[in-house]
């Protein structure tokens, strides 16, 4: 299925952040914006709320050290006791290290498989690149085109007023 898009470039990033503003407050939905480097802000700007991320990597992490005390008071209390220099079975001093690298081990790799299932990404997933200069030197912001409700030439002026060097229409494979 192929989608139609309007792409507003920008050589500058405080340009871009106004022209987001504005057009957001025009009432014109933006699909995303590119940009070569972090824009400090633009999230703010573009609406997006906070990730729960952190939220999964805590419990990820909270199973990793779980799993880990569990793991040691199990075979080192229970399964196979073992005096070693006198210490009891279960000294939870010396289990902190292997404690502390199953719960990084746990929180990264449960960040890492929630990052991939959120964003349905894949190996076999191409992402459409809109202007190769989006990764260079350029700011793109694309406006998703809907046949019969969205209005062309006021899109173009819309962009081209709020700072837009060039306003290019591409049609994507989605």
């Amino acid at each position: 299925m192929n989608k139609k898009f309007v792409l507003g470039i920008y050589d500058d990033e405080d340009v871009l952040l106004t022209a987001i503003e504005n057009v957001r407050a025009a009432g014109t939905k933006i699909y995303e914006v590119f940009s070569p480097y972090p824009v400090h802000g633009i999230d703010d700007v573009l609406g997006i709320k906070r990730s729960r991320l952190p939220i999964a990597a805590f419990f990820f992490g909270l199973f990793g050290t779980s799993f880990a005390l569990w793991m040691q008071i199990w075979m080192l209390g229970f399964d196979w006791p073992m005096i070693i220099g006198g210490k009891p079975h279960i000294a939870l001093p010396s289990f902190i290290p292997v404690t502390f690298e199953l719960t990084v081990l746990c929180a990264a790799h449960g960040m890492v498989i929630t990052f991939f299932i959120v964003t349905k990404l894949k190996p076999s997933t191409k992402v459409p690149v809109f202007d190769k200069r989006s990764t260079d030197d350029k700011f793109v912001m694309a406006i998703e085109v809907k046949d019969g409700v969205t209005d062309l030439a006021a899109l173009n002026d819309l962009l081209r007023t709020n700072g837009a060097i060039e306003v290019n229409q591409k049609e994507v494979l989605k």
